[in-house]
Parts: structure tokens; sequence; C-alpha cells
């Protein structure tokens, strides 16, 4: 089975919201046994399912069912990872979308964006999949995904970007107003799909930031990351971690299981069922 999980620095930019509300980050990590220290390295994965679990914990605590579309009016690339690079050089939005698309397994292999061409040809609708072994994913990892989208679309054009429409599965909640102020555009409810509509001269905004040149490096700094990451085993992705590291000195094998969000005996049994150890892989990459 692949293991559904969620790059660190998206996860960051949910860290960063929750604390820019006033909650205790570093409680609501704890409560849901997630390593806050895993944050700051950005090769570092957390499982989808505590992702889901830190949105439902959150929403007890602030006791705000549409903490998701609180984001701050502006935003980074940093949520994005290498994939912000990769959209940022693009000709104009669509083409950033459109590699989006493409990358997104490097943010997160747990969620799905395709571009829909608008029966009406007015635009592009953008869907949004997010599956987490077949439990209920809260309405709120929609709304942050959404809104983070369209946040740094907003980032990346220089243009205060208002869709013409967003539609949203789930029931119609009371505080209406916080998605209408968030999105800037008509929001419906209980739609079939999670989805934003994008209009075709928005998308042909050129972005101030392109450039052909970096955009061909960045398309193959990408790919080459995304193989890396389609390599399931564990033993391939600890030696990454231990190439990296390596310069500063012998890894130890409780750093590297820390960022993997794995506890020491599972790194352990794992590369025992792949015919290695953590010392073999120290020894073969040095």
């Amino acid at each position: 089975m692949i293991e559904r999980s969620v790059a660190a620095p998206w996860v960051k930019g949910i860290a960063e919201l929750l604390k820019s509300l006033g909650l205790n980050v570093n409680a609501l990590f704890q409560a849901v046994d997630m390593d806050i220290g895993c944050l700051e390295d950005t090769h570092a994965r957390y499982p989808t399912e505590k992702i889901s679990r830190l949105w439902e914990h959150a929403v007890n605590v602030s006791n705000n069912p549409a903490i998701g579309v609180a984001l701050p009016n502006t935003s980074t690339p940093a949520c994005f990872d290498v994939v912000a690079y990769t959209m940022m050089s693009c000709t104009n939005l669509l083409s950033g979308l459109e590699r989006l698309v493409c990358y997104l397994r490097i943010v997160s292999n747990t969620a799905e964006v395709t571009l829909e061409k608008d029966l009406s040809e007015r635009g592009y609708w953008l869907n949004l999949n997010i599956t987490c072994h077949g439990q209920p994913v809260p309405r709120q990892r929609y709304e942050f995904s959404l809104i983070t989208v369209l946040s740094f679309c907003r980032w990346v054009t220089r243009n205060d970007l208002r869709p013409m429409s967003v539609e949203l599965s789930h029931p119609t909640p009371s505080a209406i107003h916080a998605y209408i102020d968030a999105f800037k555009c008509p929001v419906h409810f209980d739609a079939s799909q999670n989805r934003m509509l994008f209009s075709t001269a928005d998308l042909m905004l050129p972005l101030p930031t392109s450039n052909p040149t970096l955009a061909a490096l960045h398309d193959r700094y990408a790919g080459e990351y995304l193989e890396r990451l389609n390599n399931t085993r564990l033993s391939f992705q600890i030696r990454e971690l231990i190439i990296r590291r390596l310069p500063s000195g012998d890894p130890l094998r409780g750093d590297i299981a820390k960022i993997l969000c794995m506890s020491e005996r599972t790194v352990q049994r794992r590369l025992q069922e792949e015919g290695t150890s953590f010392l073999q892989l120290v020894d073969d990459t040095r």
C-alpha cells in the first residue's frame, strides 16, 4: 500500500495559520502525536491521517468550524515547496496551475488536482480531491487547500484575483460571510465536488516572474524530485537523508527516524524487511 503523506512545508503553513489565530501549536501537535520538529526539515512528511486529526482537534479547541478559510491576505511560495518555483517561472497562470497538477505529489500524494474546462467556456474549474484511506476528510482540509491555492495565485500574479465561483461539498455553514470574505466570490455548498472556477482572462494573465530558462531548469529539478519521491523503499529515502548529512558527520538512527516521523524500532524493522540495516546504509553511502 502506498504511504499517503503530506510534505512538511505544507504542514508548516497549517501550523502558521493556527499560530496566527492564537492557538497553542505545540499542544495541538502533541495531542495528535505529530512531531513539530519535523516542520523544519523540508524533506520530512506527515501521514495524511494525522493531518485530518490535527484539523479536527484544532476545530474543537478553537470552536471555529470556519478555521480553514481564516488565511491571511498575503501568501508566499513556502507551502508549495519546489512546486512553487515551477509555477512562478511559467508564462501565465494557466501554465502555472498545469504545473501544480503535474507535480502535486511533491506536496501531497493524498490529494489530486485537475483542471477542467467549463461547459459554458467561461474558464476552467480547478477540482480538488483528498483521500485518507477511506476515512472522512475534514472539510477544513479542502477549504484550507483551495484558499491557499487562491492566495498563491493572487501573490504570483500581483493581482487581487477573484474566482467566478467556488463550490464546496459540505452543508451550508452558519458563518457564510467567512467564506465570501476569503474567496471574494459567490460560494455554493452541498456541491458534488470541491472546486474553484477561474476565468479564462485571469488564467491568461502573464506572470511577472516568468522566465523560460528557469522554467526548464525548475521542471527538470521537480521531475527528479518526483522520481526520488516515487521510490517507496525506506532504504532509498534514508540513503538520501544520509547523503545530505554526512558532511557534518555520521547521522544517528534516532535523528533520521525523527525526520521520517517514525520510531527507531519501526525504522529498524522495515530496513530488515528490505534486507539491510541503518549502519549498513551509512557504511555503503560513505
